[in-house]
């Protein structure tokens, strides 16, 4: 595998616009580009407004934003204390294949590491059969008993008035 050199950082404000150009390249690539709503000034307020929801860092190749993970701290009850959660990690196209989503998840470890944490995590679509193996391959435990519970829209603001009623 060729290790071409990618400089890794905490994304910055300046970073938001490559960010956010690669989450619609992954929205395509997941086919939920259906889904994305969210607007380049939302991203910035999330990571850089009064009360970030969550952090990034980048990663950098002659100057340019070819890789991005955007992760925020969650809580395990059974461990009492909290865990890092990669929300997405994406490599541009022609960035791939130099070891770059290694060397991502590797600083996330290291910086959940380093910040304490008592587990690094993250989903995977079922149907990413090669991520599904990378991420094995990097010693991830996919977690098959486990599935994602979401409520959003109007389920969510139905459930918000379930004890006002």
């Amino acid at each position: 595998m060729n290790h071409s050199s990618l400089a890794i950082r905490p994304a910055q404000a300046a970073d938001v616009a490559a960010i956010f150009g690669m989450i619609r390249e992954l929205a395509v690539f997941e086919q939920l580009e259906h889904m994305m709503v969210a607007k380049e000034s939302m991203l910035h307020d999330s990571l850089f407004g009064p009360q970030p929801a969550c952090e990034a860092i980048v990663g950098m190749e002659g100057g340019e934003v070819v890789t991005f993970a955007v992760f925020f701290h969650n809580f395990s009850t059974f461990l009492c204390r909290k865990g890092l959660y990669l929300e997405d990690l994406y490599v541009r196209q022609n960035a791939r294949g130099k070891g770059y989503g290694k060397q991502m998840l590797a600083a996330l470890a290291q910086l959940a590491v380093e910040r304490d944490c008592g587990r690094f995590e993250w989903s995977v679509l079922d149907w990413n059969e090669n991520a599904i193996n990378f991420y094995k391959g990097m010693g991830a435990d996919v977690m098959p008993d486990w599935r994602i519970c979401r409520v959003a829209g109007e389920a969510l603001a139905q459930l918000a008035k379930v004890n006002k009623a």
